[in-house]
C-alpha cells in the first residue's frame, strides 16, 4: 500500500531535532478510515513503575501519569494502545486516559484514536486468569473497556491470542459486536499468518500486534512484508525492551550495531530501536511506552531519525546474524 498520505520520506543523513520533538514527523498511516500517527504511544507502563502486569507492582503517581498522557498530545501523538488488563492496585491505564484526556467535559480529541485489546484477563489481584474464549466473555471485556474510557464505541480492538489454534469464534464474536456499532475497526495480536488469514475470512482486519524488534522475531521479515502488501499495519510491541518485555530494557549489552549507529546519530539506543522500527515500511507503526517525560519527548524525536543505508545494513546483520 502506497500513497502520500502513507509515506516517509528518508533523506539520506539527518539527526533528531534538538528541540520540540513532535510525532508528526514520523508521517502517518490509517487504521481503517482513522489516520494515525506512525509514533503512537503505549499505557502498559503507565499504572506502574517498574514491572507491568504484576501483582505486586508498585503503582505510579497519579498526576505523573496524566502529565505523561497529556504531554504526549501535546508533541502530536494520536494513537494510544491501551487494555483493561493494564492496571496496579490504585491505577488503570484506561481510567488514567479518561482522566487526562476526556476530564469532566467526557470529550476526546477529535483526532485521536485508541485501540485495545481483548483476550487476556487479570482478577481483582492482578492474577492472571483464564483468557476470554466465549461471545459473552468478550462482549464483557468489550464493555468494561467502553466503561473505562467512557465511550460509545472503540475505535480498534485487537484479539490477543495464545497459541496457534482456530481464532474464527473469538474473532467472529468481534466481528458481530463490529456489526453493532460497539467496535470501529478490529485488528488481531500475538498471531501466526495463518490466524490473520483466517480473521482476514470473517471481517477486515485493519492491524497486526506482535513481537518485533531488533534481534526479535526475525523470522517475522516475510509476515511483516506482508502486512504491508495487505495495507495491514503491523504494530511492534516491546520494539525497544526487546527480550525485556513486561520488565522494560535489560542490563545487558546493546549489541555494537546499534551503539555505533547510536553514536554516528546522537542518538540512544532506543532511539534507533525505534527508528529501525519505522524504517521497515510505512505500515510499521511504534507504540512505545513510558513513565517518564524525558523518555517520552526522545521516543517521539525517534520519529524524525534517517537511517542510511549504511546503518540499515548494519542493523540487520544484528537483527538477523549469519552463520559463519
Amino acid at each position: 500500500m502506497t500513497s502520500d498520505r502513507n509515506a516517509l520520506a528518508t533523506p539520506a543523513t539527518a539527526t533528531a531535532p534538538a528541540v520540540s520533538p513532535s510525532a508528526a514527523a514520523a508521517g502517518t498511516w490509517t487504521l481503517g478510515d482513522l489516520p494515525v500517527r506512525r509514533v503512537g504511544f503505549g499505557t502498559m507502563r503507565l499504572p506502574q513503575t517498574g514491572g507491568a502486569l504484576i501483582e505486586d507492582a508498585v503503582p505510579r503517581d497519579r498526576e505523573q501519569a496524566i502529565g505523561v498522557l497529556r504531554r504526549a498530545v501535546e508533541l502530536g501523538v494520536n494513537h494510544l494502545d491501551t487494555a483493561a488488563f493494564y492496571f496496579s492496585r490504585l491505577r488503570s491505564a484506561n481510567e488514567l486516559i479518561n482522566r487526562a484526556l476526556a476530564g469532566p467535559s467526557g470529550h476526546y480529541p477529535d483526532d485521536l484514536v485508541i485501540a485495545t485489546k481483548v483476550g487476556p484477563a487479570r482478577d481483582a489481584s492482578g492474577a492472571w486468569a483464564d483468557h476470554a474464549r466465549t461471545p459473552a466473555a468478550l462482549r464483557a471485556q468489550v464493555e468494561e473497556n467502553l466503561r473505562q474510557l467512557g465511550r460509545d464505541h472503540l475505535d480498534v480492538v485487537n484479539l490477543r491470542v495464545l497459541g496457534t489454534d482456530s481464532v474464527a469464534e473469538r474473532f467472529g464474536a468481534l466481528a458481530a459486536l463490529r456489526d453493532a456499532g460497539l467496535i470501529r475497526h478490529l485488528g488481531v495480536s500475538n498471531v501466526t499468518p495463518e490466524q490473520l488469514e483466517e480473521a482476514r475470512g470473517i471481517a477486515p482486519v485493519v492491524c497486526v500486534q506482535n513481537m518485533y524488534g531488533i534481534g526479535v522475531r526475525p523470522e517475522y521479515a516475510e509476515f511483516v512484508r506482508h502486512c504491508g502488501e495487505q495495507g495491514i499495519a503491523f504494530v511492534p510491541f516491546y520494539s525497544i525492551a526487546a527480550a525485556g518485555r513486561e520488565g522494560g530494557t535489560t542490563a545487558a549489552a546493546e549489541p555494537e550495531a546499534i551503539l555505533a549507529v547510536a553514536r554516528e546519530h546522537g542518538a540512544t539506543p532506543a532511539q534507533i530501536r525505534l527508528a529501525w522500527t519505522l524504517h521497515q515500511g510505512p505500515h510499521l507503526l511504534a507504540i512505545p511506552g513510558t513513565g517518564d517525560l524525558g523518555h517520552l519527548a526522545a521516543n517521539v524525536a525517534a520519529g524524525a531519525l534517517r537511517l542510511t543505508e549504511e546503518n540499515l545494513t548494519r542493523l540487520a546483520e544484528a537483527h538477523a546474524p549469519t552463520e559463519t
